[in-house]
């Protein structure tokens, strides 16, 4: 109490929260580089000190950190902190975007067209083969988000049974549909 303006209660914080498990850290290249001295001495010391705290925490976590930068390269520019790299470069796993991940583009849809059916009280039984064609064609920039997005649009302002490529809006100059 009292650690901050209007602090009333004590909260813990997503490391806290975390202990005996893993927290993740997504978009960890976007991190300033004040975060990240901080987050290098809980890595190292695997204690921090809570806002207004007068005692040392100890925790016990695994750390996943995601991004879709190049660490090593943000390293090399000196946006990132060469210590800080190697204590999370432990294990890498290379996740290709989704547009070279053949049909999975197909199965992400798939399940949100499901997802989107369900929360809107929609019909939809699926894709046509022109739309599944369009889906493996795209780019896909904004990745798993934007698939979901697409999806979401294309299921709220249509009706019928299969989502046809003429009613989904891919990229970003697109109008709205008009209603």
């Amino acid at each position: 109490k009292g650690a901050f303006t209007d602090a009333r209660t004590q909260r813990k914080g997503i490391f806290e929260l975390a202990h005996g498990g893993v927290v993740l850290l997504d978009e960890i290249g976007d991190m300033s580089p004040a975060v990240q001295v901080k987050l290098l001495r809980i890595l190292e010391e695997r204690t921090f000190r809570r806002v207004g705290g007068s005692h040392e925490i100890s925790v016990d976590v695994r750390v996943l950190a995601a991004t879709n930068r190049s660490l090593e390269q943000l390293t090399a520019e000196g946006k990132f902190r060469n210590d800080l790299f190697y204590r999370l470069n432990v294990a890498t796993i290379h996740l290709p975007p989704v547009h070279e991940r053949g049909d999975d583009v197909i199965l992400l849809a798939e399940f949100f067209l499901n997802e989107f059916n369900e929360k809107f009280r929609k019909s939809f039984k699926g894709l046509t083969d022109q739309t599944k064609i369009l889906f493996r064609q795209h780019a896909w920039p904004g990745n798993v988000r934007e698939i979901r997005n697409v999806v979401e649009r294309a299921v709220l302002l249509d009706e019928g049974d299969y989502l046809f490529s003429h009613d989904v809006q891919l990229g970003h100059l697109h109008e709205f549909k008009k209603l």
